[in-house]
């Protein structure tokens, strides 16, 4: 299983509109990045992701899971780019900011930190049980 981070802007999709979607999850769209969409392309069924409020909040707020490959985005008139499907799965009991993961010397090399403009992001092993214990879930 591999790990990513999804990054959202609260005011056009947020945590509550993820969760509202429920059990059958809803499409990752508007992914305009090569690195990104190459991101999605390796995901797996299964996979998880942080749900991340980007802008103002700056938090990993939750627990997503890709629950359709990737496939064309019907938004991109080209035709080049595509998205996944994921589901929420956890909230976390307490939001993890982005000043709490650049705080912590252990997370200094994820893309959150060197690469902060990336919205769709791998995440290691390692730094997903960090940031997981620092939100209050057991990874």
């Amino acid at each position: 299983m591999a790990y990513w981070l999804f990054k959202s802007e609260p005011g056009a999709w947020s945590w509550d509109d993820q969760v509202k979607e429920g059990k059958k999850g809803a499409e990752w769209d508007g992914v305009r990045n090569h690195q990104a969409g190459n991101n999605m392309k390796a995901m797996k069924i299964g996979d998880k992701g942080f749900f991340y409020h980007s802008v103002n909040e700056k938090s990993v707020v939750g627990i997503v899971e890709v629950c359709k490959l990737w496939y064309l985005d019907p938004t991109d008139p080209k035709g080049k780019f595509g998205m996944v499907d994921i589901r929420a799965l956890e909230a976390f009991p307490k939001p993890v900011t982005l000043a709490d993961v650049k705080a912590d010397e252990r997370l200094a090399k994820m893309p959150l930190v060197t690469n902060t403009r990336l919205s769709v992001q791998p995440v290691d092993a390692k730094s997903w049980k960090i940031i997981c214990r620092m939100g209050g879930i057991k990874a």
